[in-house]
């Protein structure tokens, strides 16, 4: 999911155009995943990414360094880092019992 697609399916109204509005998603997002992280649960900043790339923003890979996954760079260059965090949020939010404990 990109970040707009992300902003209309939350119905969010903010304007990524906006300096201030985007760096407030990136905040609301990190927290999410640190939250997320505490209670053992995969990232699911993970699964957004930015329009029209196929890999995660430098955000996302600086958030997973302050959450101890390694050095922002090295993790950014790991092509197989992204798709098991992608694929560990796919299981654990597809696992009926999870999804239901969440709601």
């Amino acid at each position: 999911m990109s970040f707009q697609n992300l902003i209309y399916e939350a119905e969010l109204g903010l304007n990524l155009d906006n300096p201030h509005e985007k760096s407030m998603l990136t905040e609301v997002i990190d927290e999410i995943s640190e939250r997320e992280h505490t209670a053992g649960r995969p990232l699911l900043s993970a699964l957004v990414r930015i329009k029209g790339q196929k890999n995660q923003g430098d955000n996302f890979f600086r958030l997973c360094e302050r959450l101890g996954y390694g050095n922002w760079k090295e993790l950014k260059r790991n092509s197989k880092f992204v798709e098991s965090q992608r694929e560990a949020c796919r299981q654990f939010w597809q696992d009926k019992k999870n999804f239901t404990s969440y709601l």
